[in-house]
């Protein structure tokens, strides 16, 4: 059922202070947004970072890869003249034939060794391309959060003094709430902020789509303090 209090509340008080309610709301939650955003964009150039640090590693894996192939062909080739050095003192024929044999043998796996190095220095030329382009990124992301940082702040600071201008006003029209609701009106918006107050609609509580009475519509009308049944906000005429 409707409240039964007779206290007169200005429906454009009412109005008045839910509107300014709603502004410190928005610029609350533009307040708490503000951190989210900037660690947003921090974890943007978070992600280039990576991006640098892991194609840096590449690239170090991969010439690590180089070097120690061409240290093996080095072993290899030196291997091979060892071998070469041998054949004028081999003892028969057959010892001679078979320092011949590993001599071929050792000589084309140094030439595929020597195809896998050419590869690998490719793929270290490659590398080092990708790995300029993700600097690049990086640099672009950390010039791009400085930008967007300072745009961040440059209107936290605006929304702050927007937040302060409105505590003030918001400070005076609670000043003309008559004493007997002010306890009430009190404990109601420190617990539901903005949605402690709600605009009739359509016949209809406007924070919960209540359909109201013509009793209560009228109270609201003859400016009588006046809870919505279902939800319990305070309501006025939009």
């Amino acid at each position: 059922m409707a409240s039964p209090s007779t206290t007169k509340f200005s429906g454009v008080l009412l109005r008045t202070l839910h509107n300014t309610l709603q502004q410190r709301t928005d610029l609350e939650g533009q307040l708490r947004r503000g951190p989210l955003q900037i660690k947003a964009v921090q974890s943007m150039v978070d992600e280039a970072q990576a991006n640098v640090d892991a194609a840096a590693e590449t690239l170090k894996k991969t010439r690590m890869t180089a070097d120690e192939k061409q240290l093996q062909l080095q072993t290899r080739e030196a291997h091979v003249k060892n071998l070469q050095g041998k054949l004028n003192t081999a003892a028969s024929n057959k010892e001679f034939s078979l320092l011949k044999d590993q001599i071929a043998a050792d000589e084309q796996a140094n030439s595929v060794q020597s195809d896998e190095i050419l590869e690998v220095l490719e793929r270290i030329d490659t590398c080092e391309v990708e790995l300029g382009r993700a600097q690049k990124k990086l640099e672009q992301a950390q010039d791009d959060q400085t930008k967007r940082v300072n745009e961040i702040e440059a209107r936290l600071d605006q929304v702050r003094q927007d937040l302060a201008r409105i505590n003030e006003q918001l400070a005076t029209h609670e000043a003309d709430i008559p004493a007997a609701v002010k306890a009430d009106y009190r404990r109601l918006v420190d617990a539901r902020g903005d949605e402690a107050m709600a605009a009739i609609e359509q016949d209809s509580c406007g924070g919960c789509y209540q359909t109201l009475t013509t009793q209560v519509l009228n109270q609201v009308m003859l400016s009588t303090l006046t809870h919505c049944p279902n939800c319990n906000a305070f309501l006025y005429q939009a």
